[in-house]
């Protein structure tokens, strides 16, 4: 089997520097690549955009940031909007709309369920990030963007379909709007990071009337009677638990310390993640 191109993007590893975006800007505003884009214009293009997600409130909050570009799906929409081959699928797994055949063809900017495509109104064509076509067909190994970004939250990855299921399963990759059946070669690590929500909490002690800090407690997460998952509270007594669904109904959290004592708490989570406050332990 062929070797394909797929992009994975750490979720985790993006502070939003946006030196992506920048690089892309940089490598092709004014710069044409017959036979793989037109030139981009000056604004309104964001072939590599961020996208941003503030999650919890006060004292438990935290913001993370997701790159986002052309998919470069496998059932690309766009590929079935398009007239007279204007865009292909090579052998590599690269999508490319042809800068001359696509002229006129605004209708694959609307055909792209990911706002991925932007219309540039000067040369009358649709373009998209293209995956760095031009640098990779002449011996390039990495994407600009992998090659510029500080803390490594891109890996470009050229193997085989096969290789790149196992991969996926291996660190729990994802892919944007999954529903859609696309088949995108731009895959996500800690993705649930902008799809899922958080609880913490903080478990406390009265110690002669004050309130302490009580570490190294035992802190147990159920729903409907099910432990769904356990962790020890950190020595400021704080606890999280991660990858919860938006709006899945009620939880409650067991909380045991052989030194202080047990408490116990219900919530109900929402469709934003929740800070449950302080929890006292008692004998």
């Amino acid at each position: 089997m062929a070797k394909k191109w797929n992009m994975i993007v750490d979720v985790a590893r993006c502070d939003n520097c946006r030196n992506c975006f920048l690089a892309t800007k940089d490598e092709h505003i004014g710069n044409e690549f017959p036979g793989y884009s037109a030139p981009q214009p000056e604004r309104g293009h964001s072939w590599v955009d961020i996208k941003r997600r503030e999650r919890g409130s006060w004292p438990a909050v935290e913001a993370h940031f997701m790159p986002v570009m052309c998919n470069h799906c496998d059932d690309a929409p766009c590929m079935k909007a398009a007239k007279d081959g204007a865009i292909t699928k090579r052998a590599d797994g690269i999508v490319l709309i042809d800068p001359v055949k696509s002229k006129g063809q605004k209708e694959i900017v609307d055909a792209c369920p990911y706002g991925a495509i932007y219309w540039n109104e000067d040369e009358q064509v649709p373009q998209a990030w293209f995956f760095d076509a031009h640098l990779l067909d002449k011996g390039w190994d990495k994407t600009r963007i992998e090659q510029c970004c500080p803390t490594n939250a891109f890996r470009s990855v050229k193997v085989e379909d096969r290789e790149m299921q196992r991969i996926s399963e291996e660190e729990g990759l994802q892919v944007r709007k999954p529903e859609l059946g696309t088949k995108p070669r731009v895959h996500y690590k800690n993705m649930h990071l902008m799809t899922h929500c958080f609880v913490a909490g903080s478990v406390v002690v009265d110690a002669d009337g004050v309130e302490e800090c009580a570490p190294d407690a035992e802190v147990v997460l159920e729903q409907d009677g099910r432990e769904l998952a356990r962790t020890t509270s950190d020595t400021f007594g704080d606890f999280r638990f991660d990858k919860l669904a938006k709006n899945s109904g009620q939880y409650r959290v067991q909380i045991k310390s052989d030194a202080s004592g047990s408490a116990s708490a219900s919530f109900e989570l929402g469709g934003e993640c929740l800070y449950i406050g302080a929890i006292s332990l008692a004998n």
